[in-house]
């Protein structure tokens, strides 16, 4: 690859790159606290009917008020959440004014008005407990009981906009460009951020919060494009694990955010608000000269060639590089980019059908049981914020595992082994009885370190697996089967109200299958990136 002569001669390792990577990681940080935002922003608080409003009750406590109106869930020992009573029971009071289970076993006739008393549901609202956060769009908008599913329906939306945007933007900026689709990206991160914290409806913050999403796709795609194509092949490894611990930090920065801002409105602002800046300094990128030479803008690639060699103190040597020589280098590469190309040609040769096919598989299974973990804090009966921070920290060594692996054994054995291994622990979690919440945690973190190391193997390998011509196209079309599998994770959480162990068995057996589907992917190992549909073929 003739590109790779010409970026060694102006510093493929020098300064420019070293600040292009560290500013383009920037926002990747806070990529996370979006992503993982619902834990936090959609949190249930403990909630149960509020009395009755034509009711004077004044002369109780809160205690007794709850005991007269609310009914007790046999199960779990606490009051129904979506029941009350259609009038208050005042035999459930002793003489002292306190619950007595004696007096109602030793009182038929109590007994048998408790079991008859009719029963409403909430009709003068909800009461919260608010522990965790002051203030959740569960709290504002009543979104309980028969609007439960809304919780799961507004992540769904979000990662639709996800969807969206790695089918717009991978395409777009095949088109247009890496930086200028970038710009675009970080623009509207901020703003529909920062309109979805001030929303005065679900239906408005379902609206921005998918415009947010399309925009992340956006950020991620061109981010990772022009990481890649401005790096050599030798260090595309250690960078590529270097931006997958951005987005692990950004977890620990989420729960730190949560942590000391308890109010959903100022929470999501707080993470919004620095996309603005990374909007400012986004002008001063470059646009990839490869992309630039294979969409016949040449002169403009030797202009950015020439400013990295002069920002990487090889002035003299860029000053050598002109249009002739760079176009005479890549020749070959341009003769074969000829032409417009589209998702069609992700399937156009046998090579290129087969790896679009098994990454589909890939990064759909990768992101629906990733998601499916981390969008469900509260069901490990832990501090959310604690364990917000266990699940962001086990991305630390999990990446450096398969980043050691990736260098040693190949990208296809890491990533079979991590998604195998991913889905096996998650299968095993079923069988552990729910009293046991340390061992299921246990096993939940060590699968879901897993699936964080299959996605830090299949961002860097399926960029080393597409070519230049349509490396977005190609990165657009996994994302978008990534975010398919982020929007079933959800919906598939729902099927646990009938059926417990149900959600867990799918979250196991998906990364299993498409670990095995993984084999049939080229090793990339060592190998130079490639331009062309041509250079795929024949590698």
């Amino acid at each position: 690859m003739a590109f790779g002569d010409l970026l060694e001669q102006v510093g493929s390792t020098g300064r420019f790159q070293v600040l292009h990577v560290t500013l383009l990681c920037m926002p990747i940080l806070m990529m996370a606290s979006h992503n993982l935002l619902q834990n936090f922003v959609a949190l249930v608080p403990p909630h149960h009917c509020s009395v009755h409003r034509n009711l004077s009750l004044s002369s109780l406590s809160p205690e007794q008020v709850l005991l007269l109106t609310v009914p007790q869930d046999i199960k779990n020992s606490r009051p129904e959440r979506c029941l009350r009573y259609a009038a208050p029971q005042w035999q459930l009071l002793s003489e002292n004014g306190t619950y007595s289970p004696k007096v109602e076993r030793d009182s038929s006739n109590d007994t048998d008005d408790l079991l008859d008393a009719e029963l409403q549901g909430c009709k003068d609202g909800w009461e919260y407990s608010m522990t965790e956060m002051s203030s959740t769009i569960i709290s504002e908008w009543d979104l309980v009981c028969d609007l439960r599913s809304l919780k799961q329906m507004g992540q769904t939306i979000y990662m639709g906009g996800v969807l969206v945007g790695a089918v717009i933007f991978g395409g777009l900026s095949d088109r247009f460009g890496r930086r200028f689709l970038l710009l675009i990206s970080n623009l509207l991160m901020a703003v529909g951020g920062t309109c979805a914290a001030f929303s005065t409806s679900f239906s408005v913050f379902c609206l921005f919060r998918f415009i947010t999403g399309m925009a992340l796709s956006g950020l991620g795609l061109n981010s990772f494009s022009l990481i890649v194509e401005w790096i050599p092949t030798r260090v595309r490894t250690v960078v590529g694990t270097g931006t997958g611990y951005c987005y692990t930090m950004g977890q620990l920065i989420l729960a730190v955010v949560a942590y000391y801002i308890r109010d959903w409105r100022w929470l999501t602002l707080a993470v919004s608000v620095p996309f603005y800046i990374t909007f400012l300094y986004s002008w001063w990128f470059l646009e990839s000269a490869r992309w630039l030479v294979l969409t016949r803008k040449s002169e403009q690639a030797v202009k950015n060639l020439k400013t990295v060699a002069r920002i990487n103190g090889r002035r003299e040597e860029g000053d050598r590089i002109n249009l002739e020589m760079l176009q005479d280098s890549m020749k070959k590469e341009m003769s074969c980019s000829q032409g417009s190309y589209s998702v069609v040609d992700l399937l156009r040769t046998p090579t290129m059908r087969n790896i679009t096919i098994c990454l589909s598989a890939v990064w759909f299974s990768t992101s629906f049981a990733y998601y499916g973990l981390s969008m469900d804090l509260q069901k490990f009966g832990v501090d959310i914020y604690l364990i917000q921070v266990i699940f962001g920290a086990v991305d630390i060594p999990a990446k450096v595992v398969v980043t050691v692996s990736m260098s040693i054994f190949g990208r296809r054995p890491s990533q079979c082994a991590a998604l195998i291994l991913s889905g096996v622990t998650i299968l095993i979690n079923i069988l552990v009885p729910y009293e046991k919440q340390t061992v299921r945690t246990t096993l939940a973190v060590l699968g879901k370190g897993c699936l964080a190391a299959s996605f830090n193997c299949c961002y860097l390998y399926s960029g080393e697996l597409y070519p230049t011509v349509i490396r977005q196209n190609g990165m657009g079309w996994v994302s978008m089967m990534a975010r398919v599998g982020a929007m079933v994770a959800p919906m598939v959480l729902l099927l646990g109200e009938a059926v417990p162990w149900l959600p867990g068995f799918i979250y196991g057996v998906a990364p299993i299958l498409s670990g095995v589907v993984a084999i049939y992917l080229p090793e990339t190992l060592g190998a130079p990136l490639p331009d062309t549909i041509q250079d795929v073929d024949e590698r």
